[in-house]
């Protein structure tokens, strides 16, 4: 275990180090081509600050409002019928739409039912294989300047379902 202490300790300095001799070997300038990399950073930075602010608003509004209970209210029946733990459904719901708001749901549902319970795997293979989606894609075409999503977000929201609906399945397969 210490090895792999020494080694996770030593990587970052180990690549910086490598980063510096190849520029030496390639007469590159690393510090200009560090600087350049910056300033075009804090530029897409300050392109996408607007989309963030906007999701950070709209999830946090979505959160406190009490919609999600409504929601979840509303698609009770779909979720017995498929069998669904109605635990996991405020983490189903908010998944796509923002990873921090997700991440904390998900410790939430750890915290109260355990990392090894039914409803704490599922919750966890969830966070695994699905995606922020509207964030992500909102950051990307607001990147771009693509205003037309209208496929590209079907298809990521069905690939989002079907991600938790097998995280479902499995588990209960599996019969943890």
């Amino acid at each position: 275990m210490s090895i792999i202490n020494y080694m996770s300790n030593a990587a970052m300095p180990i690549i910086i180090l490598l980063i510096i001799i190849y520029g030496l070997v390639e007469k590159n300038k690393v510090f200009d081509s560090f600087l350049i990399g910056a300033e075009e950073g804090i530029k897409i930075v300050l392109k996408i600050f607007p989309t963030l602010v906007g999701l950070f608003v709209a999830v946090g509004a979505l959160r406190s409002s009490g919609i999600l209970d409504l929601v979840i209210g509303l698609m009770s029946p779909v979720i017995n019928v498929l069998q669904i733990p109605s635990e996991i459904m405020p983490l189903a719901l908010l998944r796509p739409i923002s990873g921090s708001a997700s991440l904390a749901v998900a410790t939430d549902i750890l915290e109260q039912y355990g990392v090894d319970t039914s409803i704490g795997l599922i919750a966890s293979t969830i966070m695994g294989s699905t995606e922020t989606t509207l964030y992500t894609i909102a950051i990307y075409t607001a990147c771009v300047g693509i205003k037309n999503i209208r496929f590209v977000l079907w298809a990521a929201l069905i690939a989002d379902i079907v991600g938790m609906i097998a995280s479902v399945v499995i588990w209960r397969f599996l019969g943890v």
